[in-house]
């Protein structure tokens, strides 16, 4: 079993960092295996939103209580040479840290042995840095982590080989550093080639490889040490989609012979599908644990109420630069109406090649423009769901000639879907003061992906009153990842001797 312990609060120095003699002893480690279980009286611990594991259970990974600080420092103080900070006997003064960023807050978790953890979150939320405390790489600024059992890590893309030798020779280096012998690595050996897919290029340096080639050669070692806990940081996304089949093949074969594995990912699907259980990081802390459908589903929320927040706030911005010179509508109509509205009117030649704006003689004002979904107003809808488009109009004055008119243009520009009241024979009659125009669409059939409108309120000859254009964001999420920009309701049917397997859950 090995134990990685932080230091002790009388150990620390006068910024809560770790001594000088505290790192030397932290270097002392007690790897080996026959040391047995932990002792029954350290017990995590643990919460609602933390795996607990039966005490039946032998635990894998224990991690109690465990903080990682680390020390940033302003680059106002950094100074050009040692002989400079010397001179200006300003060396001690400038090492001193402006500030600590708390990188994992208090994370106690247990994985049983022979389970599979998915780690999920955003970048930044502290994934990589609790794989590299596990692995040992780093040390915790407090709490304790214990492995029980030989230790694989693939965390970063061509850790530990060297770009100078060979692809063998490098075989061999982390063999040796992963714990096996010469002889088990020349037993091996052939095995672990076969798997990269890298016979033809083994004698090779190193720093001739394609990152993809890189990934194989790492995942290959990694896993032929025949580890008692396998820990992989989100290496397999410069794979191809064969050696990914591979991989996931191989975590099965680990999970039949009872191995423990975890995954940080950013495939939520992987995680859903493979895992036996789910983390979510936040920010340095647990924000939820347990079953991976669960926290998989928790976690895709909380991303769309961010996109919410990001999309809301991209869209004040781009209305608020477009309305710059735009008199406000509860000025009184005389303020509203410019002195000259044709020549404020200008419009660009080709609609489909302007860039986001608003312009019009503002005889009709659009003052207000909002989505609304199932769920209310909102940016993020998902693929299939209505959608009302709601517009609010100001006409100070009377006005018989005008039509309103929507577009819906996605990320590359293409217009997905334009229509306007002319086109759809409504004749205009009669506008003034307030009024709203509600667009509802029944289903919003249209593939992932994020959207912008264009909504406009002009004469019958083209002459615009107010025109918006892309200044409305919305994204449409499906877990269905087809193509293209229209989704079409459909089924499938087949007639003869034509078989699929039933998916392993609902994908809508």
């Amino acid at each position: 079993m090995t134990e990685y312990r932080g230091p002790r609060a009388e150990d620390r120095g006068p910024t809560g960092e770790r001594t000088h003699a505290e790192d030397r002893e932290s270097m002392i480690e007690d790897r080996t295996s026959n040391l047995g279980p932990r002792s029954s009286n350290m017990q995590p611990r643990t919460s609602g939103l933390e795996p607990r594991t039966s005490t039946a259970q032998r635990a894998a990974i224990e991690v109690l209580r465990v903080s990682k600080i680390y020390r940033r420092f302003a680059h106002r103080k950094q100074f050009a040479t040692l002989k400079s900070a010397l001179l200006s006997r300003s060396l001690i003064k400038n090492l001193k840290p402006d500030e600590t960023f708390t990188a994992l807050n208090d994370v106690t978790l247990t994985v049983p042995k022979g389970r599979t953890l998915g780690v999920i979150g955003r970048n930044g939320s502290g994934k990589s840095t609790l794989l590299k405390l596990i692995a040992g790489i780093t040390k915790p600024s407090s709490g304790t982590v214990q492995v029980d059992g030989r230790i694989s890590a693939l965390i970063e893309l061509g850790a530990g080989f060297h770009p100078e030798i060979s692809g063998r020779e490098n075989v061999f280096i982390n063999g040796i550093m992963l714990g096996l012998t010469k002889r088990e690595i020349a037993r091996r050996f052939d095995e672990i080639v076969e798997f990269a897919e890298l016979r033809e290029f083994i004698d090779a340096p190193v720093k001739t490889y394609s990152s993809g080639m890189y990934m194989r050669l790492g995942f290959a070692v990694a896993i032929h040490v025949d580890p008692d806990v396998l820990l992989v940081d989100e290496v397999l996304a410069v794979g191809d989609e064969g050696f990914t089949h591979k991989c996931l093949n191989k975590f099965a074969d680990f999970k039949r012979r009872g191995k423990t594995i975890l995954l940080v990912t950013h495939s939520l699907g992987l995680v859903d599908r493979f895992c036996d259980e789910a983390l979510w990081l936040d920010g340095g802390r647990i924000h939820g644990s347990g079953d991976p459908k669960r926290i998989v589903d928790a976690y895709i929320t909380d991303v769309q109420h961010r996109e919410e927040r990001e999309l809301a706030a991209n869209d004040a911005k781009a209305r608020q630069s477009a309305a710059a010179t735009i008199v406000s509508p509860d000025e009184p109509a005389s303020a509203v109406l410019p002195d000259s509205p044709v020549e404020t009117a200008i419009a660009p030649g080709d609609m489909f090649q302007a860039s986001e704006g608003r312009w019009g003689s503002r005889e009709v004002e659009i003052t207000e423009v909002m989505l609304t979904g199932s769920d209310g107003a909102g940016h993020v809808f998902r693929s299939g769901d209505p959608l009302d488009v709601r517009i609010t109009l100001r006409a100070p004055l009377p006005i018989t000639d005008f039509v309103i008119g929507i577009g819906v243009f996605n990320a590359q520009g293409v217009c997905c879907y334009g229509t306007n009241t002319a086109i759809e024979d409504l004749a205009p009659e009669y506008l003034s003061g307030d009024a709203q125009v509600i667009f509802s669409i029944a289903s919003l059939d249209l593939v992932e992906g994020t959207y912008k409108l264009d909504v406009a309120v002009h004469k019958i000859d083209g002459y615009p009153y107010d025109y918006h254009r892309l200044l409305y964001t919305f994204r449409v999420k499906s877990r269905a990842k087809d193509v293209g920009i229209y989704r079409p309701r459909h089924t499938w049917r087949f007639d003869g001797d034509v078989r699929f397997k039933s998916p392993e859950r609902d994908d809508e």
